[in-house]
């Protein structure tokens, strides 16, 4: 492990979401340097800790919470408690970035809306996500992946004219968002060091999807044509043939936008060859794919990527995750690393982001539940006896040394 300086060391960021946009966020600013403090109620912590996939635990924690909360230390502060807002409000002025994925009213209800902590922390930087934004009717519609991909218009792209919309399998509105969320709140610090001001930044997911279809919507806004399915089944209603993925006698062949007559040369179709013009994979886009659908099934993928670089052709395999992890590009470059976690370590994706003098760093997993609670709290000036004194009260969750929560009784905060 690389244990430098990053490029955030120094700032403060305080986490107060769950699920995976917002931890996502917290998450790369923490792999750059940042000390993130992630705050979650006490007894069960945020939502991943208690709801993953098929309920796969590693060392005691869901799968999913290790995905997206590695670099970060744990607060365990329930923020419905009426003495929490003290807590919280003395925390703010040694903190530089809040994180939040409340809905609009909740953030205000619990003390933790932007002119709140703005009035005690005029340098905070304070980011709010959400699914549609802080103002319009949907303003207080939760926000998720696949609602957000359906309102977004996105899933009319994909498939053939009489199938159902389908759904990304990656969790692209949130992962985006994530990302998104992370660069505004960079931008906000850059100008806080020309101003001494900080600033609120406002992310949506649906926002970010649409700015996601960019190129689609230009289209259609400016010229009113939209992705159109048709009878053939395509990867992408605004992409001429052969765009699209295609059964091998082992597998699955993807084509990316190619020159129809070099992909005759791949099949050896004099029709196919005849296709001059860049826009007949538009004009005869099921004539294309009714007549190349079937094509690949006589050969390997692995036989169809060589013939196809032969003639320039894009292509590429359709990996499941066993056949991604032996690819010797993903193994070359390194791409799955371990992590620490409690006495061992886990498997997981390396930072994706490569800095010259400040490389983004793994410096520690993800938290046990309330296991920062005394460190960060005796850090901004409470004694032993008034952290004990909130523990007993159930305002806060400490870790005890055997490693089991001292306070098992939060209401919790839901976003």
């Amino acid at each position: 492990m690389n244990h430098d300086a990053g490029a955030l060391e120094g700032l403060v960021v305080l986490d107060a979401t769950q699920m995976l946009a917002g931890p996502l966020a917290a998450t790369r600013l923490g792999d750059l340097g940042a000390d993130v403090i992630k705050l979650e109620p006490p007894g069960r912590g945020e939502f991943n800790r208690t709801h993953g996939f098929e309920d796969l635990r590693v060392g005691g924690e869901m799968t999913t919470f290790l995905a997206v909360n590695r670099n970060k230390r744990s607060l365990a502060l329930d923020l419905k408690h009426p003495a929490a807002r003290d807590v919280l409000h003395r925390l703010v002025p040694s903190v530089d970035v809040v994180i939040q994925n409340f809905r609009p009213r909740t953030a205000a209800r619990l003390g933790m809306d932007w002119p709140t902590l703005q009035a005690i922390n005029p340098r905070l930087v304070y980011c709010s996500i959400s699914g549609y934004g802080s103002e319009g009717p949907y303003r207080d519609r939760p926000g998720q992946d696949l609602v957000v991909q359906g309102y977004s218009g996105s899933m009319f792209s994909v498939g053939a004219a009489d199938e159902d919309p389908s759904p990304g399998a990656l969790w692209a509105a949130d992962v985006m968002t994530g990302y998104q969320a992370a660069i505004g709140v960079l931008a906000a610090l850059a100008s806080r060091e020309r101003t001494g001001a900080g600033q609120q930044v406002e992310v949506d997911m649906l926002s970010v999807v649409l700015d996601a279809q960019a190129q689609e919507l230009v289209t259609y806004l400016n010229t009113g044509r939209q992705p159109r399915r048709t009878a053939e089944r395509s990867a992408h209603g605004s992409i001429p043939a052969p765009y699209g993925v295609y059964r091998t006698a082992d597998g699955w062949l993807t084509l990316a936008m190619s020159p129809l007559p070099a992909l005759g040369e791949v099949l050896d179709d004099d029709v196919l060859r005849s296709y001059v013009d860049y826009n007949d994979g538009h004009r005869y886009r099921d004539e294309v794919y009714g007549r190349i659908r079937h094509r690949f099934t006589g050969r390997t993928t692995e036989e169809w990527i060589e013939l196809c670089d032969q003639h320039g052709v894009w292509a590429g395999p359709v990996y499941d995750y066993e056949a991604l992890e032996r690819d010797p590009h993903v193994r070359a470059t390194g791409a799955f690393v371990d992590q620490p976690q409690g006495e061992s370590v886990i498997r997981t994706t390396r930072v994706p982001i490569r800095m010259s003098a400040t490389p983004p760093t793994i410096r520690r997993g993800a938290p046990q539940l309330g296991a920062d609670t005394a460190d960060v709290l005796r850090s901004v000036g409470f004694s032993g006896d008034e952290v004990a004194e909130l523990a007993a009260d159930g305002v806060v969750g400490v870790l005890a040394e055997a490693g089991t929560p001292v306070v098992d009784r939060g209401v919790g905060v839901t976003a």
